[in-house]
């Protein structure tokens, strides 16, 4: 989603510092680009495009100041016009303000505010801030006062900054949408997440709901409503910079599909004692849940499926909720574990159906990959999958280990008959994915269907969740139709759409009824003369029905779906690539989404 980026105490070199940090959040999905400086007079430069079109536009324009802001804006109120990029000011042009989120009685303030005399200039929500600001100080209202004031007029979600003519200030808040400070000596930055500012410190402040932020010459404060100083704890970021590049890669995206062998390793490090085949748990307490829900959206929607089935298969029951329907329709909680799954830990659904958790008395725990994240604060656990900074928008790397964190999960709360043997799988995991991502042949038959009007996934048990991610990936960074289904539900309607010229991708493992029941429905649609790829460790005789197969290693099904999921991600990767899609930011994405 939108991006912020705020800088105090680097002199001259804040506009390109500036600049730097909007170029390190474009991961986050944007179509504008702007920023905003402040000395005696507030000077802004923003542009509809990328960010190289603000870089152009600022070879002309004169920005003055040591103190500023920048924003990339995610289309929400209004398309992406130069009108309506951020910064937004007020009438006299002495304030400035960038914003994330929605303000959800805008239209009102906005109403007063054109009932007042004021003239707006853009369709966005975000103008009213600087208007009430400007009434504000109009009223003689110092501009930390001013800001005060005009935040506690607004309903909904933000992250907000903002400066203010003849204060060498940033003034912020933030409310169910990220915001961290980050020092270095003499210098200050803001950012909605850490990669803003991450070339420059690695010491961070993690801002939480209601909480202010005001960052001078003079250093930083945090304050709450009241305006009464929070002490905060500072952060050390573990990961180096230099992840965050793209190593050699054509896209992020590649370059985070290979890096995949080391995330998991990270995840399972320090927690698995293969020789008494256990699994260290022991940070999160004694959680022996009765029964789990777990709550996900998109990517992490499909491993919060697999984390359910794991459950199921251990004797607890579990379900798996899409957050957005969770949070506004609350089924019955009981006793129950809620488990939020969210890669940023700031998803807007995800958060909203953990707080409706938590006000029905429940447990809550968040696997995530981002420490420091709201949801790890206020969860009553968190556990963390590891993988280390993803900029692609589309997940890859995050989503097995994902996979490899809810197996540590299950086998740390339950008891199960195969623990050993399952961990003797995840230890070999690393290695049997480094072979597929060397060996894959999926490039060669990306090739053959890059033409293909529509694609079909399917599986069972474990592999209806790879399926499934399989069919949004193919979605998200080629463009194309594709959905994905369990194997079984081919036949009660979906059939229908099956044609030569719709490749069905099958996952088929092992050779229980579950695998022989599958290569039933592959039966089905190679009668139709539908192209058939088979995904398989090669213990049923689907290769005979196939017109390829990508092949995986013979291991347990819960490693085996880690391996045939990597298949999948090469194949929507190179299908992408052939029709040269935008993959690292396909279009109206966003890499985390913090507005419901």
């Amino acid at each position: 989603m939108c991006g912020i980026i705020g800088c105090v105490g680097r002199g001259s070199e804040t506009l390109d510092t500036l600049v730097h940090g909007l170029s390190k959040l474009e991961y986050r999905g944007y179509d504008s680009a702007g920023v905003a400086m402040a000395d005696e007079r507030v000077s802004l430069c923003k542009k509809s495009g990328k960010i190289e079109d603000l870089r152009d536009a600022l070879e002309s324009a004169t920005l003055s100041g040591s103190v500023g802001i920048g924003h990339t804006r995610w289309s929400t109120h209004g398309p992406p016009t130069d009108a309506n990029s951020h910064p937004h000011q007020d009438c006299q042009g002495d304030v400035a303000v960038v914003h994330n989120g929605i303000i959800e009685n805008y239209q009102s303030l906005r109403d007063e505010l054109v009932a007042a005399g004021h003239t707006f200039t853009s369709d966005t929500d975000t103008e009213v801030v600087p208007h009430l600001i400007e009434d504000a100080l109009a009223e003689g209202a110092e501009p930390e006062a001013a800001f005060r004031q005009a935040i506690a007029r607004l309903e909904g979600s933000y992250a907000i900054a903002a400066v203010v003519a003849g204060t060498e200030a940033i003034f912020a808040a933030r409310h169910d949408s990220p915001l961290v400070l980050g020092l270095d000596d003499g210098a200050t930055y803001l950012a909605s997440d850490v990669p803003a500012f991450r070339d420059f410190t690695d010491q961070v402040v993690y801002l939480a709901d209601g909480e202010f932020a005001r960052l001078d010459d003079a250093g930083w404060e945090v304050t709450d409503s009241d305006g009464v100083s929070v002490e905060k704890d500072v952060d050390t970021i573990e990961w180096d910079p230099e992840e965050t590049g793209k190593s050699g890669y054509d896209h992020y995206m590649i370059k985070e599909i290979h890096e995949q062998p080391r995330a998991l390793r990270q995840c399972l490090r320090e927690r698995v004692d293969e020789m008494a085949g256990t699994v260290d748990l022991d940070d999160l307490g004694d959680l022996s849940p009765t029964g789990v829900q777990f709550v996900a959206c998109g990517t992490s929607y499909h491993a919060a499926l697999y984390g359910a089935h794991l459950f199921r298969e251990a004797g607890i029951p579990a379900q798996a909720f899409l957050a957005s329907e969770f949070a506004t329709s609350v089924p019955p909680i009981g006793d129950a574990l809620v488990i939020g799954v969210t890669q940023s830990g700031e998803t807007a659904d995800t958060l909203s159906a953990l707080r409706a958790a938590q006000k029905r008395g429940a447990r809550t725990l968040v696997v995530t990959n981002t420490v420091g994240s709201t949801a790890a604060r206020e969860c009553d656990h968190a556990f963390y999958i590891r993988a280390g900074p993803e900029i692609g928008v589309a997940a890859s790397k995050t989503f097995s280990s994902q996979l490899a964190a809810l197996n540590l999960l299950t086998l740390g709360m339950t008891n199960s008959d195969d623990a050993r043997e399952v961990i003797n799988a995840l230890r070999e995991l690393p290695g049997d994915l480094q072979r597929i991502l060397d060996e894959s042949r999926a490039e060669d038959v990306a090739e053959m269907y890059a033409d293909a009007g529509a694609y079909f996934f399917i599986g069972r048990g474990l592999q209806f969740p790879v399926a499934l991610e399989g069919a949004l990936k193919m979605k998200e960074i080629t463009y194309k139709h594709a959905e994905g289904f369990a194997a079984g539900e081919l036949k009660h309607g979906p059939l229908a759409l099956v044609t030569s010229e719709t490749p069905v991708f099958t996952v088929v493992i092992g050779d229980d009824e579950k695998a022989r029941k599958t290569v039933g429905n592959v039966k089905e649609v190679e009668a139709r003369d539908a192209p058939v790829v088979a995904i398989t460790d090669g213990q049923t005789d689907v290769h005979r029905y196939a017109d390829h197969v990508l092949e995986i290693p013979e291991t347990h099904e819960r490693a085996a779906a880690v391996l045939a999921n990597a298949h999948l991600q090469l194949l929507s990767y190179h299908t992408a690539a052939k029709l040269g899609r935008n993959i690292d930011k396909p279009r109206n994405l966003a890499k985390s989404v913090t507005v419901e």
